[in-house]
């Protein structure tokens, strides 16, 4: 991402160095003619042309962006082939419920609870369940579903996992894939869905469209958009999709 910044401020840098050069030379009383034996090319021409190969990068490094992920997720599947730890999704707490008892029976999996219910509330569904308070984590930074997973991506990559159970509800669980495919495949971590049947509606697909759309702007741009929900126009649409 550094890499990019600087490549596009050294484009930028040169554009208005350009500009400046085009302008300087135009507007002069004499003839530039010993300069160069080739007409100088109009300004407008060069913004067309340094736009245009802008532009062609741009797209390129989109593409090697989007196109690295599956060969992430690929090698991660060769490699990985058992989950390394559990992820849940807050949102209901017969996700965490669940979760005590799928804990149980995979002894070896450390536990992140994303958001869910108040820590010392969700505690007593593992307590219930016998599973120790050493192997579950509850990390309330995330705001919704996007940041479920862009807030600890990087724990898990300090923690050397690559594949993990992500759990939720069946209406909630194609819109978690669906980020988690962007989110955790850019890191290499693959991730297998373990659906709870709720008997909920299912969700809108303008829903995920949207949180995928913000899955690549964080991939981009390190910024979820979270913090814009209370925007008017973000409202209205968040209002519009649900």
């Amino acid at each position: 991402m550094n890499q990019f910044l600087t490549i596009t401020s050294l484009f930028q840098a040169s554009h208005q160095c350009s500009k400046q050069v085009t302008s300087l030379f135009s507007s002069s009383p004499l003839n530039m003619s010993f300069v160069t034996s080739k007409p100088l090319v109009p300004s407008s021409s060069v913004y067309r042309k340094q736009r245009r190969f802008l532009k062609t990068f741009l797209i390129t490094l989109l593409i090697i962006g989007i196109s690295y992920i599956p060969v992430r997720l690929s090698l991660a599947t060769i490699f990985y082939p058992t989950p390394q730890g559990i992820l849940t999704l807050g949102g209901r707490e017969s996700r965490e419920e669940f979760t005590a008892e799928f804990a149980r029976s995979h002894p070896n999996l450390k536990v992140w609870i994303s958001s869910g219910a108040k820590p010392e509330k969700s505690q007593l569904f593992f307590n219930a369940a016998g599973v120790e308070s050493s192997r579950v984590q509850f990390d309330q930074r995330a705001t919704d579903t996007v940041t479920n997973f862009t807030t600890l991506v990087d724990d898990f990559e300090r923690e050397d996992i690559h594949h993990l159970y992500v759990i939720t509800s069946d209406y909630h669980m194609p819109r978690a894939q669906a980020i988690a495919t962007v989110v955790l495949g850019s890191r290499g971590i693959r991730f297998t869905p373990i659906t709870i049947a709720s008997g909920g509606p299912p969700e809108s697909s303008l829903r995920v469209v949207r949180d995928i759309l913000r899955s690549f702007m964080w991939l981009l741009t390190n910024h979820t958009g979270a913090g814009l929900r209370y925007h008017p126009f973000v409202e209205a649409l968040n209002h519009h999709v649900s």
